[in-house]
C-alpha cells in the first residue's frame, strides 16, 4: 500500500510529455501541468496552425498563444519529492500484467498501454504515445481507451480496422474485403448496419419488456395462488384436526358409555347375587338352629314331652328357590368384548379404505389454471418418463428379477422365495415397486411366448383366478402375443389391431383418467386408449406366459 501511494505521488509530479519529473513546471489554462520546455516544444510544432492545444485533453486555446509562467508551488513540491530518491523507475503496477493491454512498441518488459490509435492500430504506453502529441503528422489520429477486444476489430486478412458489414455473410469486414473475399456481396457501413440492428434491438426490447410485464403479472398471480394454497391447506388441516378430534371424542364417549353400562350392569348383577346370597345364608342359619333343636329333641327321654314338642319343631319354613341360579364361569361380559372388537375391526376397514381415497385426493390437488395438452410425439411422451423397477416382494416363484430389478424372466424351476402377503401365487405376475399418479410414461421390451403389460391397484388379489391382470375390475391389461393384441378389463376382452412390436409404451394421466398403450418402433402407434376414473394409486404390472423350452422376459426400458 505504501509503494502504491508513492507511485501515485510520482505520477502527480510527472510530465505527461517526457514522462519524467517536472522541470520548471508550468500550468496551462486547462489546469494541466508540464515541463516548460516540453510544452513550448509542443506548441512550437503547432505554431503554423495558429492553434495551441493541451497534449492530454486536446483542448485548444485561440487565437493567442497562452503565456507560460512557472508554477512556484508545484516546483517546490517537485524538489521535495526528488529528495525521496524514489522517482527513478516506474512501479511494478505500471508494467502490463496478464489482464492488461500491453504497449505494442515497448521491447523487453512491456508497459501498460494508455491509448489505442484507430489509425495506427497500435496500443501505446505514456512514453510511446508522446509523438502523437508532439508531431502534427498525428493530428488527425483518433485515440481511444485501450482494450483487448479492439484487436478483434482488426481484419486478419488486411490488417485494417473493420468499419463495414457484409450482410451476405453476416460478418464485419474492412474496406478492402469487398474487393477480395466479399466481392459482389451486399455490404454496408458498420454504422448503417448498427442503425438497422438498433431498430431491431428496440423492437426486441419492447417485446422483452412486454414479456417481463406479462411474467410479472403471472408471478403475482402465482404468488396469490401460493397464498391461497397455504390458506386452504391451513384451513383444511384445522378442519381435519377438528373432525378427527370430534371422532376421538365420540369414540371416547362411546368407550365411557360402554364402561358405564358395564359397571351399572355389574352393580345390578352383584347386588342381585348378594341379595340371594344373604337369603341363602339366613336360611342356612335358620336350618342350623332347627337342626340343633331337633337334635336336642331327639335326646329327650320323656316320650310324652317328645310327642308334645315334635309337631312344632319338625315343621320347616319355605325354602329359597335356587333353581334360577345359572353359573357361567368367566364368560359374563365376553359378548361385550366381542361386540367392541367387531366395531374396531369395521372402523379399521373403513379407515383403511377411506384413507386411500383421502390420500389420493390430496396428491391430486392441482393449482394450474389449465392442464397441458396430451402428448402427441414420442419426445413429448418422454417428458413424463418414469424410472420403474419390480418389487421383489410381489414376484411369483417362477419369475426371476435381474438388471437392478428392471427385468423379469420366466423360469420353470420354483424359486425359494420367502413368504410375503404381497407375493403372487396364482399367476406368474409381479408389480412395480413405485406407485403411479399424475402423468407417467414408460416402455417395456419383451420377448418369448407373450406377456401382459398392465396397471393395477395394489389391493388386487394375490391368488385364485381373479388375480390375473385384466380379469377383474382392479386392473387393466394389454395381452401381447407374437401375432395379436388383446385388451382385458373386468374379464372382458377387446381385440386390438396395430403393428406388431416387441416394445410397448404405456401413458397414464391418473388425474384425467387416461390410460393408453402404444406400439413403439421407429414411430408410435396407439393400440388402445381407456377413459375412466381411477380411485387409487396405480402400479405397473406384468404377467409372463412361459414354458420350460422357451424363455419369456420383459424389461423396463431406460428412457433417460
Amino acid at each position: 500500500m505504501a509503494q502504491k501511494g508513492v507511485q501515485l505521488d510520482r505520477e502527480t509530479f510527472s510530465c505527461s510529455i517526457c514522462l519524467d519529473l517536472l522541470k520548471d513546471p508550468v500550468t496551462i489554462p486547462c489546469g494541466h501541468s508540464y515541463c516548460m520546455n516540453c510544452i513550448k516544444s509542443f506548441w512550437d510544432v503547432e505554431e503554423n496552425k495558429k492553434t495551441y492545444s493541451c497534449p492530454q485533453w486536446r483542448q485548444t486555446f485561440t487565437p493567442d498563444r497562452p503565456v507560460l509562467e512557472k508554477n512556484s508551488m508545484l516546483s517546490v513540491l517537485v524538489e521535495k519529492f526528488k529528495k525521496t530518491g524514489l522517482q527513478a523507475a516506474p512501479a511494478d503496477h505500471c508494467y502490463a500484467g496478464p489482464e492488461d493491454v500491453a504497449c505494442d512498441v515497448c521491447t523487453g518488459r512491456k508497459m501498460k498501454a494508455v491509448k489505442f490509435c484507430l489509425v495506427c492500430l497500435v496500443s501505446y504506453c505514456e512514453k510511446h504515445l508522446q509523438p502523437h502529441f508532439k508531431s502534427p503528422a498525428f493530428g488527425k489520429h483518433k485515440l481511444v481507451e485501450p482494450s483487448k477486444k479492439l484487436q478483434e476489430n482488426i481484419c486478419s486478412q488486411h490488417d485494417q480496422m473493420m468499419k463495414m458489414f457484409c450482410r451476405t455473410d453476416q460478418q464485419s469486414i474492412c474496406y478492402l474485403c469487398p474487393v477480395d473475399e466479399h466481392k459482389g456481396h451486399d455490404t454496408v457501413s458498420a454504422a448503417a448496419e448498427r442503425t438497422e440492428r438498433q431498430r431491431e434491438l428496440e423492437v426486441s426490447r419492447q417485446n422483452i419488456q412486454q414479456r417481463i410485464q406479462d411474467r410479472e403479472k403471472d408471478v403475482k398471480l402465482l404468488q396469490q395462488e401460493v397464498e391461497a394454497i397455504n390458506q386452504s391447506a391451513d384451513q383444511t388441516v384445522e378442519h381435519s384436526e377438528k373432525i378427527f378430534t370430534e371422532l376421538i371424542h365420540l369414540i371416547q364417549k362411546r368407550s365411557s358409555d360402554v364402561k358405564q353400562q358395564i359397571r351399572s350392569q355389574q352393580e345390578t348383577e352383584v347386588s342381585r347375587v348378594k341379595e340371594l346370597q344373604e337369603k341363602l345364608e339366613q336360611e342356612i342359619t335358620e336350618l342350623k338352629r332347627k337342626d340343633a333343636e331337633l337334635k336336642q329333641l331327639s335326646h329327650t327321654e320323656d316320650h310324652i314331652q317328645f310327642l308334645h314338642n315334635y309337631p312344632s319343631l319338625s315343621a320347616l319354613s319355605e325354602s329359597t328357590d335356587s333353581s334360577s341360579i345359572n353359573i357361567r364361569p368367566l364368560s359374563y361380559f365376553e359378548d361385550v368384548t366381542a361386540a367392541v372388537s367387531e366395531v374396531r375391526d369395521k372402523l379399521q376397514d373403513i379407515l383403511r379404505e377411506e384413507w386411500t381415497n383421502i390420500s389420493l385426493t390430496v396428491t391430486e390437488v392441482d393449482v394450474l389454471l389449465s392442464d397441458p395438452p396430451e402428448p402427441k410425439t414420442r419426445a413429448e411422451f418422454l417428458k413424463y418418463s418414469r424410472e420403474i423397477t419390480f418389487d421383489p416382494n410381489t414376484v411369483h416363484k417362477n419369475l426371476v428379477l435381474s438388471e437392478g430389478h428392471r427385468k423379469s424372466t420366466f423360469i420353470f424351476q420354483d424359486q425359494p422365495y420367502s413368504h410375503h402377503p404381497d407375493r403372487f401365487t396364482g399367476y406368474e405376475q409381479v408389480l412395480s415397486r413405485e406407485s403411479l399418479t399424475g402423468r407417467c410414461y414408460w416402455e417395456m421390451e419383451w420377448n418369448g411366448i407373450g406377456v401382459d403389460v398392465a396397471v393395477t391397484y395394489k389391493n388386487i388379489n394375490r391368488e385364485g383366478n381373479e388375480c390375473r391382470f385384466g380379469r377383474n375390475y382392479k386392473s387393466w391389461a394389454l395381452d401381447c402375443l407374437k401375432t395379436s393384441y388383446t385388451f382385458w378389463y373386468n374379464n372382458i376382452q377387446t381385440r386390438v389391431s396395430g403393428p406388431r412390436s416387441s416394445r410397448v409404451g404405456v401413458y397414464l394421466d391418473h388425474r384425467a383418467g387416461i390410460l393408453s398403450f402404444y406400439s413403439v418402433s421407429e414411430t408410435m402407434t396407439l393400440l388402445h386408449r381407456v377413459q375412466t376414473t381411477f380411485t387409487q394409486p396405480l402400479y405397473a404390472g406384468v404377467y409372463l406366459s412361459g414354458w420350460f423350452v422357451f424363455e419369456t422376459s420383459v424389461e423396463f426400458c431406460k428412457l433417460k
